[in-house]
């Protein structure tokens, strides 16, 4: 993989979102040419933010792209030489048909972005997978940290409507068939919960999250949780297995493993006047802690930006586009 390389040009699927604007600032930084892809070409509220990132005028290209059309994809991918696909519906609450909503997207769609990506000559693909596909995993030993070879619990999932993490699992398990039966250069990035100084105008669940806390919400999100990490981190991970030849499997991305509760904590110390109720620290039932959750992104070089940092960029952000006053 060659590094900051002009004729290099990728594909980045989701490139409107959160993580996604990000990836595609820190690629435009680099030198890469960028093939970005947005559910609708026509919305101000997808494009107008890419557009604005230096480089974006002369090395970013915008298309349009349903995950269950192929085609749509291969025209997206054509003459790219890597593929980040990020691109996957994120609805964690009200899901009225899992299988419309989620499922088919998630899953389709990976196999769609690695078929189109086989037939274009793809080099290697980055595909975002989630701690959701790590936990919920209740049957995991008590004693052992939850890490790379940890898989969320699909019949679980199954029993408790859980459909996001069954999505994000399902999409990664047909992501890494596809790789095996089709010889195609396949690693994964499983990001915990993603914060920091949001780029578009709209916010991802994660920051929504942070926002109802900020409101005195009390939820625990026992099954959702496994730690924070920056929008900056999350990109420069994606770009570190793309560009490091020996990087392979998957890469839990969190800054530490830690529990909603130690987040909950540190967001009531570091902001008093929104006298927040205050949660068990415990919230997580079997996650034990660890520090160096992210080790294999570490071995790379990746540092973390501590959960303090992650929490104060993020309010930042929300205060100076208005979600929270």
């Amino acid at each position: 993989m060659s590094n900051s390389n002009q004729s290099d040009v990728v594909c980045v699927t989701g490139g409107s979102g959160c993580i996604g604007s990000w990836l595609v600032r820190l690629l435009l930084d680099r030198r890469y040419t960028v093939h970005a892809t947005v559910k609708n070409l026509n919305d101000d509220k997808e494009t107008e933010h890419l557009r604005a990132l230096e480089g974006a005028d002369t090395r970013l290209r915008l298309f349009q792209i349903d995950l269950l059309d192929y085609d749509s994809i291969f025209a997206a991918v054509s003459g790219c030489v890597g593929v980040f696909h990020l691109a996957s519906p994120c609805i964690v609450d009200r899901v009225l048909d899992p299988q419309k909503e989620l499922l088919d997207p998630a899953i389709k769609g990976t196999i769609n972005v690695l078929t189109a990506a086989k037939a274009a000559g793809v080099r290697r693909v980055v595909v975002t997978s989630s701690v959701s596909a790590i936990t919920p995993s209740p049957h995991w030993p008590a004693d052992k940290v939850k890490a790379e070879d940890c898989w969320t619990d699909v019949e679980y999932c199954k029993q408790k409507e859980l459909w996001y993490p069954l999505s994000k699992t399902l999409a990664e398990k047909a992501a890494w068939d596809f790789s095996k039966e089709n010889g195609l250069d396949v690693v994964v990035v499983n990001p915990g919960t993603v914060m920091g100084p949001v780029i578009p105008p709209t916010l991802n669940a994660s920051m929504l999250m942070l926002v109802r806390r900020l409101q005195g919400c009390t939820e625990t999100y026992e099954d959702f949780f496994m730690g924070s990490i920056h929008f900056k981190d999350v990109a420069l991970a994606h770009i570190l297995v793309y560009e490091n030849p020996s990087a392979s499997g998957r890469h839990l991305c969190v800054e530490a493993i830690s529990h909603y509760g130690d987040f909950a904590a540190k967001v009531a110390e570091l902001y008093p006047e929104y006298n927040l109720p205050r949660l068990p620290r415990d919230t997580q039932p079997g996650l034990l802690r660890a520090k160096d959750g992210g080790k294999k992104l570490m071995d790379m070089g990746l540092q973390f930006i501590p959960m303090e940092e992650i929490i104060k960029d993020s309010v930042e952000s929300l205060k100076s586009k208005g979600f929270i006053s």
